[in-house]
């Protein structure tokens, strides 16, 4: 096999690390993967340096094995390698490379003061989640680390500085550091001026500029891999050096790359645990919405995204009730047919869902206001109650939260979407979690063959992108010409009075909310 062909993707996921071998054509030849888990020590969600280098050289020991298995050699080169992240967090270093404090994760809500400031001063949306929320609260905190931060990076940014001796970050990853303007694919230099006038009283020896990774974009190159890098990537030794990497992305870019939607008025759904969207703006929004994140495609354009906490953990335990009822009467019940059958089953249903209504709270959701959840199912005796209009009601309230901060981007901003990619969980049963999503959105939903490859897959093409583009390639045409081709995998239009019974549901939904406020102050 012509190893130099190849290229290389590896994703840190917040369960699991994924590792995807692609051909030119962005085929799969190999993956591997590891298992992992936050740990939660002193009141900070992290994941040990070690536990980050054991998971990733078990990962790639795994793909190894497995390229071995399938073509009778050792993988000793890529054409390209690329890695990617859970986005934002906090992972500060001293001047001698040194961990100041354990890495704090996307998943901290430490910094809720910290994000309301720069909210404020920057007239800009910063989730409390964002790299720059977390070294203010620091600063806040007046914590002794400040002072001695000579680099501050995402888990990405971390890896590739590793792997290359290169401080730089990709732009999509830079912008849950930091907001980036999209004209300059760079940090936004005025946001930046206030963010040091802010900070100058604290007499810190640094400033941020001087702290922040380098932002590239898809395509430019990002070093190459180092003879250290290659003996931490692979204690075998196998691998050679001198690989070239791309910039290293978060989990956000690598899910555009791998629903190829990464064009202007295209978006993708994620939709499992938890559920976001992502749609590529044709131009900035017109005000601020602490409902809507501001972050960019790989190559530097704005892109709009709703992130909600819930989505199917609530569907899910419904589901299994319904298996236990089964096996009540001593029946096997395949658990693919049942999702099967009982999704189909809302389809059924009335368009608004028969006047039910449910919340699907296991966690609190920040776009309707909750720090805690309660999942909750509630009727009026007027209301329908059949399975088709239960089922419906639970697949609607999934996005519930969601379509709330859509409706303001389609209906407030007016922005415009040609097409929405969904991957994950609630699109595994065909047509049902489509025809949902396309009520909620009026528009339609498709979902490839590929979706479930995932992020990994997504930085593979990132890598083989940067290597393998034609002069003045875009990303969204090199993925249109070379990898995706005309195919747009199986789409489901919007059914008519679906988007009605939708918002009709949603009128329900939000004036229910105070419901769901009783549930949690009272349901300790």
């Amino acid at each position: 096999m012509n190893q130099s062909g190849t290229s290389l993707g590896i994703e840190f996921g917040s369960t699991r690390i994924k590792a995807v071998l692609t051909g030119e054509d962005g085929t799969p030849l190999a993956s591997g993967s590891h298992e992992w888990e936050n740990q939660y020590k002193n009141g900070i969600w992290t994941y040990s340096l070690d536990s980050i280098w054991n998971g990733l050289q078990d990962c790639y020991k795994n793909l190894a094995e497995n390229f071995k298995y399938t073509y009778g050699e050792e993988l000793t080169t890529t054409g390209s390698i690329g890695f990617s992240a859970m986005m934002h967090g906090y992972m500060a270093f001293d001047k001698n490379g040194e961990l100041l404090v354990p890495f704090r994760t996307w998943r901290n809500t430490i910094t809720g003061q910290a994000a309301k400031i720069l909210t404020e001063e920057f007239n800009y949306n910063i989730p409390e989640r964002w790299s720059i929320s977390h070294l203010y609260q620091a600063i806040l905190n007046k914590e002794e680390h400040v002072k001695d931060v000579a680099f501050l990076t995402t888990l990405a940014g971390y890896i590739h500085w590793k792997m290359t001796g290169e401080k730089v970050i990709g732009v999509g990853d830079a912008s849950g550091m930091f907001p980036i303007d999209s004209k300059t694919k760079n940090y936004n230099a005025s946001m930046k001026e206030k963010f040091n006038t802010l900070t100058a009283s604290c007499g810190y020896p640094w400033k941020l500029d001087e702290i922040l990774p380098e932002v590239l974009c898809a395509g430019e190159q990002a070093g190459f891999l180092t003879e250290e890098g290659a003996k931490l990537l692979d204690p075998s030794g196998t691998l050679k050096a001198n690989i070239p990497v791309c910039p290293p992305e978060g989990d956000a870019g690598t899910g555009m790359a791998a629903t190829n939607s990464v064009a202007v008025r295209t978006g993708n759904v994620s939709a499992g645990t938890s559920v976001f969207a992502m749609i590529v703006l044709e131009k900035e929004l017109s005000d601020v919405h602490q409902e809507i994140d501001m972050v960019t495609t790989p190559s530097g354009d704005p892109v709009a995204m709703v992130h909600c906490n819930n989505c199917t953990s609530d569907l899910n335990a419904w589901v299994g009730l319904f298996r236990e009822f089964v096996e009540s009467f001593g029946m096997k019940v395949d658990m693919d047919k049942l999702f099967s059958v009982l999704y189909n089953k809302a389809l059924e249903g009335d368009a608004d869902c028969g006047g039910l209504l449910a919340y699907n709270y296991f966690s609190g959701e920040s776009i309707t206001g909750f720090e805690e959840g309660r999942p909750l199912f509630v009727r009026s005796v007027e209301g329908n109650f059949n399975l088709a209009n239960f089922m419906r009601v639970h697949l609607f309230t999934a996005l519930g939260a969601l379509k709330n901060g859509l409706d303001i981007l389609l209906k407030e901003e007016k922005v415009k979407v040609d097409k929405i990619y969904g991957h994950g969980g609630l699109f595994k049963t065909p047509v049902v979690g489509q025809r949902i999503m396309a009520a909620a959105m009026d528009t339609p939903v498709s979902v490839m063959e590929t979706a479930g490859e995932g992020g990994a897959w997504g930085i593979a093409l990132l890598a083989s992108y940067m290597q393998n583009k034609a002069d003045g390639e875009s990303l969204s045409d090199y993925l249109d010409n070379k990898i995706f081709g005309s195919g747009d995998g199986v789409t489901e239009q919007p059914v008519p009075g679906d988007a009605e019974g939708f918002d009709e549901f949603m009128k329900r939904y939000n004036k229910g909310l105070p419901i769901e406020r009783a549930a949690v102050e009272t349901l300790k």
